[in-house]
């Protein structure tokens, strides 16, 4: 199978290159490099978390032996509340190979194109939006990865459940021929790909104008979907995600609030110095607006000309 992701060594390399051709242009002081050189530096930003969540994975705060204790946790709080079986939604794949194959390759290879294509399309259309959005995927993909260091095993290694590794099952597995406990199989809790799937959806119906911006949430639905049936997460792991996202999302307009509030409530300028220019008049905090400057600058011709005719009448 063809392996569409970038180890984090050559994410990491790409990332350093991207940011450093991004200084070299701002260098070079051109006005028409100066979009190429944000769009590298951005680039290099969100290539860089993704070498960082890659080598992230290699990492545990705990031993990986409670990774099945955990594992079998969120399996039976799961059937306590009566979440469905992610064993019979499996089985009802199963018996259509191509399909599970079409699972398996979306689970590998589709999760960072479609980020990366979305956050080029916000930065050349929606450069607003775009700003908006990079600091929410910072701040998902930090959280996900700080719940990550505690090691849980996905459902296809807990055993009990019926599962099959569909990956190992039709050789297209991006971990090994057979199913193991590297430390990277063990960062189940929480789904980044099912965060980042609602993210995308989040952005697109945000930034876009069209009604068929709606269809965007089939997108997260799928990515779900594509990862109960390769026994890759637990619903709960998605479900997480959604939370952890909904908290930066929070925390991001509970900033916004308290920024616009500040400045609602700066002290408006009581005072204008006596020596005014026809350039700008001078305040406190820089320049007031060229209207009142040019306001002053029709009072100053309107005392000439009274000066003028005063003059004229005396003579």
């Amino acid at each position: 199978m063809i392996d569409l992701v970038l180890p984090w060594q050559q994410a990491g390399a790409v990332a350093g290159g991207l940011i450093a051709a991004s200084v070299a242009l701002r260098a070079s002081r051109r006005e028409r490099l100066a979009s190429t050189a944000v769009f590298a530096q951005e680039a290099g930003f969100v290539l860089g978390l993704f070498a960082l969540w890659q080598l992230a994975g290699s990492f545990t705060v705990m031993g990986p032996g409670g990774a099945l204790a955990r594992s079998r946790w969120i399996w039976h709080f799961e059937r306590a509340v009566h979440l469905p079986s992610e064993a019979a939604i499996q089985r009802l794949f199963l018996p259509h190979p191509l399909l599970v194959q079409f699972f398996n390759l979306y689970y590998d290879s589709l999760h960072f194109p479609v980020l990366i294509a979305t956050l080029i399309w916000l930065f050349v259309w929606h450069r607003d939006n775009y700003r908006r959005i990079r600091t929410t995927l910072v701040g998902l993909t930090g959280l996900c990865l700080l719940v990550q260091l505690i090691p849980v095993a996905p459902p296809r290694m807990l055993p009990g459940t019926g599962m099959v590794d569909t990956a190992v099952e039709y050789h297209q597995s991006v971990y090994a021929a057979t199913a193991g406990f590297d430390p990277d199989q063990l960062s189940a809790m929480p789904s980044v790909h099912v965060g980042w799937a609602i993210l995308v959806a989040i952005a697109i119906i945000g930034a876009a104008r069209t009604r068929w911006r709606w269809l965007a949430v089939l997108y997260p639905m799928m990515t779900t979907l594509a990862v109960i049936v390769t026994a890759n997460h637990f619903w709960l792991d998605g479900i997480v995600a959604g939370l952890i996202l909904v908290l930066v999302l929070a925390v991001q307009a509970g900033a916004r609030r308290a920024l616009s509030r500040l400045r609602r409530t700066r002290p408006a300028d009581s005072f204008l110095p006596e020596a005014l220019t026809p350039e700008g008049l001078v305040v406190a905090d820089g320049l007031v607006a060229n209207d009142q400057a040019h306001a002053l600058r029709q009072r100053r011709g309107e005392h000439d000309e009274l000066a003028g005719t005063d003059d004229g009448a005396a003579q």
